[in-house]
C-alpha cells in the first residue's frame, strides 16, 4: 500500500509540474519554389519560441505523394498476378495451382508427392518475396509488437530517412536559434517544436493498415500527427541537425518515443538495446518534457519491457 501511495504522489507531482503543448501560430505561404512555415510556441521552460524554414515544393510533394493506407485486398491480388506471371515463365511440370481470395490461400497438386512438396517450397517462397518487395514499394514492412503479435505498419525507419533531405533547410535555422551544438539542447528545441504540433490520435499499430499515420511533409503541411507521425518527423529532423548520431524508435501500446545515444544524467530515462544505452525522450505532447523524461504510464511500460525497438543509423 505504501509502495502504491508513493508511485501515485511521484504521478501527480510529474503531472502538477508539467508544461502543457501551446502553439501560438501557424502559417505557410507560397515562396515560388518551395513553402514559407511560420512557428510559433512555448516550450517546456516556458519560453516563447519562433521558427521560420521554406521547404523546397518538389520535395515537399514528389517522394511520397502516392503513400496511402496498406490494402490487404489489393496486396493478395498483386501477389497472386505476379506468382502466376513467374510461373508462367518457369512452369512446374505435372503441377496443378489454383487460388483463393486470402494470401495464403493456394492448392498446389500433383501426381509426384516429391514434385508436389518442391513445388510448394518454390511458391511459397516466391509469394514471401513479392510480398515483401510490394510492402517495401509501398512504405510498408512487417512488424510484431511486444506480445509477437503481428502486424502490418509504415516502414517509419525508411520514410525519416528518405525524409532526411527535404529537411535539410532546417539545420541552419535551428543552429542558428540554439547557437551552441549541444545535443541535449538541439534535441530539446525540436521536441518542443514537434511537441506543439497538434496531436491526432493514434489507431491501432496492428489493425489499422498505416490509416492516420502522416509523413513528415505531411504533418508540417497539415500541422497534425499522431505519435507514429510526430516521432518519424523528429527522427528525420535530428538526423538532418545530426548526421553522426546513434537513434532508436520506441514503440509501446498505442504510444511511441524516440532514443539517442547520449550520456544520461541522473533520473533520466533509459533503455540498453543490442549493447547500447539510448536517453529516451517524447515528441507526442501535449505534455511538454524534455530528453530524458517520459510520462508515467510510458516509463511503467519501458520499466516492464513492454516495448519493441527498431535501430535508425
Amino acid at each position: 500500500m505504501k509502495k502504491i501511495l508513493c508511485l501515485l504522489i511521484t504521478y501527480l507531482s510529474i503531472v502538477a509540474s508539467s508544461a502543457f503543448a501551446e502553439q501560438l501560430r501557424f502559417s505557410k505561404s507560397d515562396a515560388g519554389d518551395g513553402y514559407e512555415f511560420s512557428y510559433q510556441w512555448v516550450d517546456y521552460a516556458q519560453q516563447t519560441q519562433n521558427m521560420r524554414f521554406t521547404l523546397p515544393k518538389k520535395a515537399l510533394f514528389s517522394k511520397f505523394r502516392k503513400f496511402r493506407a496498406y490494402n490487404p485486398d489489393f496486396a493478395v491480388k498483386h501477389v497472386q498476378r505476379e506468382v502466376r506471371k513467374y510461373l508462367k515463365q518457369n512452369p512446374l511440370s505435372g503441377i496443378n495451382i489454383s487460388y483463393g481470395n486470402e494470401l495464403s490461400d493456394i492448392s498446389i497438386s500433383g501426381r509426384n508427392p516429391s514434385d508436389v512438396a518442391n513445388a510448394s517450397r518454390e511458391i511459397r517462397a516466391q509469394e514471401t518475396a513479392i510480398f515483401n518487395d510490394y510492402l517495401a514499394s509501398q512504405f510498408y514492412h512487417q512488424f510484431t509488437d511486444h506480445q509477437n503479435s503481428p502486424g502490418i505498419k509504415p516502414d517509419h525507419v525508411r520514410i525519416a530517412q528518405e525524409s532526411v533531405a527535404m529537411l535539410a533547410s532546417t539545420k541552419s535555422v535551428i543552429l542558428d536559434i540554439v547557437n551552441v551544438k549541444n545535443i541535449r539542447l538541439v534535441t530539446n528545441y525540436v521536441l518542443g517544436f514537434v511537441q506543439n504540433i497538434p496531436y491526432s490520435p493514434l489507431e491501432s499499430r496492428l489493425t489499422s493498415s498505416g490509416a492516420g499515420f502522416n509523413v513528415p511533409a505531411k504533418v508540417l503541411w497539415e500541422n497534425q500527427g499522431d505519435c507514429d507521425s510526430k516521432m518519424t518527423l523528429t527522427i528525420a529532423m535530428l538526423r538532418a541537425l545530426m548526421p553522426r548520431i546513434k537513434m532508436v524508435m520506441i514503440y509501446i501500446d498505442q504510444h511511441a518515443f524516440i532514443g539517442l545515444e547520449v550520456l544520461p544524467e541522473p533520473g533520466d530515462v533509459t533503455i540498453v538495446h543490442q549493447g547500447r544505452t539510448f536517453l529516451l525522450g517524447d515528441p507526442t505532447g501535449p505534455r511538454l518534457m524534455p530528453l530524458g523524461q517520459l510520462s508515467f504510464e510510458s516509463e511503467q511500460a519501458i520499466r516492464a519491457k513492454h516495448y519493441t525497438a527498431e535501430i535508425f543509423d
